[in-house]
């Protein structure tokens, strides 16, 4: 009877610890769900100047979080919560890298959409060039260990650069296995470092051995301050694009309408892919958005092979809108001035 009892008593201890365990310690999985919708009126200012215009234009998010047994079995019940390992979050980047990649992909969206901006209002600025920005190290990279994701290179040899091309150019014009000094930043400090040139496996010609894309910053007259906080990836620029044009020409684009989006811009004021835009949509129609600008992007043959069920941005946003059952209009955009337009027509 004593036996039994301890049995008992020692089951109930595991299958309690089991259950805490599944509620509070992390699995290698992560939880995609709607994340904050944001008014730009609370993150952007112009010339020191705050937009006080009614309605507003927002940025759109995806919230992330580390899933749990008990987590990951609650969100495959919920709407717009999806489950993603860890290498299909960061693409097997380390979370550091990933960090790194982030926080770049905003910082160029930001110079992105003031670049749109300021050109959209006929305001002279200059893009000035940093130096070569590191988005990822190669294995057999001799620089490995050294050079690191987020780190901006500034020189080769002592000769500077005005883009990333001139750069690659001067570095294949070497030798392989030769040796070059490169001057990098790392955490605001100028450092150097000298190993051999390998060989590209793309091109054969001699490299480094980084992916590297050019690290440039605007100046112009007009201040424009983004405070993003933590918030990273590229997803705002059409949205941040808006809401400094708003600003800088002193138009009422928004005519008191709540208006939020979602969509990369570039230096085209092409609006690009983002991903998870169903949990975009989902955040913005519960915050109350009349309007969702959704990127319509290009699906070619290639992305339908490779997945053959894949939709635009577009597509995607309307199925979710659907889905909610809300009033919210989704309008599908390919530029900025595509956005423009339709706020100029809006009654």
């Amino acid at each position: 009877m004593k036996n039994n009892k301890l049995f008992k008593r020692l089951l109930i201890i595991f299958l309690a610890l089991v259950v805490v365990a599944c509620v509070v310690v992390p699995i290698p999985y992560y939880i995609e769900e709607p994340g904050e919708t944001i008014d730009l009126k609370e993150l952007i200012t112009v010339n020191n100047q705050k937009d006080n215009d009614k309605g507003s234009f927002s940025l759109t998010s995806v919230g992330i979080r580390r899933a749990t047994v008990f987590s990951a079995l609650k969100a495959k019940t919920e709407p717009f919560h999806e489950i993603i390992s860890m290498d299909e979050l960061t693409g097997g980047a380390s979370d550091d890298e990933y960090m790194q990649i982030q926080e770049f992909n905003m910082e160029t969206s930001q110079n992105f959409a003031i670049e749109q901006a300021l050109k959209l209002a006929n305001k002279s600025y200059e893009m000035d060039y940093k130096g070569v920005y590191v988005l990822g190290v190669e294995d057999n990279s001799n620089f490995a260990g050294k050079i690191s994701v987020g780190d901006t290179v500034t020189k080769a040899d002592g000769k500077s650069f005005t883009s990333s091309e001139e750069f690659m150019k001067y570095v294949k014009a070497q030798k392989v296995g030769q040796k070059m000094t490169v001057t990098y930043i790392h955490d605001d400090k100028v450092k150097e470092a000298t190993e051999k040139l390998i060989k590209l496996p793309t091109d054969k010609k001699p490299g480094i051995g980084i992916t590297l894309t050019d690290h440039t910053e605007i100046d112009s007259q007009d201040e424009v301050k983004i405070d993003a906080g933590d918030i990273g990836g590229p997803s705002a620029g059409l949205m941040f694009t808006l809401e400094i044009y708003e600003q800088l020409s002193d138009k009422d684009l928004r005519q008191g309408k709540k208006i939020a989006g979602t969509g990369t811009i570039n230096s085209d004021g092409e609006v690009g892919r983002i991903g998870g835009i169903d949990k975009k949509v989902a955040s913005a129609a519960a915050s109350g958005n009349q309007i969702f600008f959704a990127p319509n992007d290009e699906i070619t043959k290639e992305m339908k092979k490779a997945q053959p069920g894949i939709k635009s941005n577009y597509e995607e946003a309307k199925a979710a809108a659907k889905k909610l059952k809300t009033d919210m209009k989704i309008v599908p955009v390919k530029t900025v001035q595509d956005a423009l337009d339709y706020l100029a027509k809006m009654k």
